[in-house]
């Protein structure tokens, strides 16, 4: 049978280091790190979670909860968040919320009475009154647009900034009569008004009044919304030039409901997205969009929960994700 003691001859470090790598313990380099899981993989050494747990009082096991799997964004956000994890120590158990408050609370729940060490929740609709919340006494990280306050240490995207350069994009494109594709829900705290508010601080910013007439509102995030929002837009008649949608999934769906009415992009209208999903550059034009690293993320997220694991009482914070605007043919 495998030992640690094995491990760490096959990699070349003292075993105390194989075990800090093992339980997820900070002080060891990623080059290390690395080192000693590639010696673990060859060698097919395998940790006796059951002792481990009894000894330490963690299994090596979080959790990820997300409203939707299948969407490309949430998609590549947990193979991050593995990726990440994995150089840790860590590995994943991936829950679905629906992005629903109940969900949610429930992927919490769960993830105290499976043993996992903490969770990594992408929260739509919780609400940071809820009193069992505050009973939660759980390491918990917070992803999206919600705000916990000091409750939990939370990794927001640039919901903002990022739409207030794509617009700004647009306009110095040329673009004066520019709609916005978003979600109907234009109050409360979510994605959609925080990317709305980017999206008129730009206009505000450049001498651009808002038009109701140019904010196309759809039912859910979806290419089937975004193509019927695409068409709705194209048959306007209102001159729109320049169009930003609130996710690169909706883009995908404006680009095919333009299309369907003859109208080309971007020699007709000009349009970017938000997320950078993977099929954004296959897309014909390749669609422009905000791009959120999405590593670093990732890497936030799990040094965050770790750190969180190790000292529970830590104060907690919210770190915003830098982000660049990826320029493609779709505003060229």
């Amino acid at each position: 049978m495998v030992t640690m003691s094995d491990v760490a001859k096959l990699s070349g470090v003292s075993k105390m280091t194989v075990s800090n790598v093992i339980n997820g313990r900070a002080g060891v380099s990623d080059q290390v790190r690395r080192r000693v899981l590639e010696a673990i993989r060859q060698s097919g050494y395998r940790v006796n979670v059951s002792a481990r747990t009894l000894r330490s009082g963690r299994t090596g096991v979080i959790g990820l909860a997300v409203p939707e799997i299948d969407r490309p964004y949430f998609g590549q956000l947990a193979a991050h968040v593995i990726d990440q994890a994995r150089a840790h120590g860590f590995h994943v158990a991936i829950e679905q919320t629906g992005a629903a408050a109940a969900g949610e609370m429930d992927a919490i729940a769960h993830s105290h009475t499976l043993h996992f060490d903490g969770l990594i929740l992408s929260a739509v609709e919780l609400d940071r009154a809820d009193p069992r919340l505050a009973d939660a006494g759980y390491p918990i990280v917070m992803l999206g647009e919600q705000d916990f306050g000091a409750k939990f240490d939370h990794v927001a995207m640039p919901n903002e900034e990022g739409t207030k350069a794509a617009t700004a994009h647009l306009i110095d494109r040329g673009c004066r009569r520019i709609a916005l594709v978003t979600g109907s829900a234009l109050d409360g705290v979510n994605v959609v008004t925080r990317r709305y508010q980017g999206y008129l601080a730009a206009l505000a910013e450049h001498g651009l009044s808002p038009d109701p007439a140019l904010l196309f509102a759809i039912d859910g995030m979806t290419m089937d919304a975004g193509r019927d929002a695409g068409r709705r837009l194209a048959d306007s008649g209102g001159g729109i030039d320049g169009v930003v949608a609130v996710t690169d999934t909706v883009a995908q769906g404006v680009l095919r409901g333009l299309a369907d009415r003859g109208v080309r992009v971007p020699d007709d209208v000009r349009l970017i997205g938000f997320d950078d999903i993977p099929e954004a550059e296959f897309m014909v034009p390749s669609l422009s969009t905000v791009a959120p690293d999405h590593r670093w993320m990732a890497a936030k997220a799990v040094e965050l929960l770790i750190n969180r694991i190790h000292a529970p009482l830590r104060q907690a914070g919210e770190h915003i994700a830098p982000f660049t605007l990826v320029i493609r043919e779709s505003t060229r």
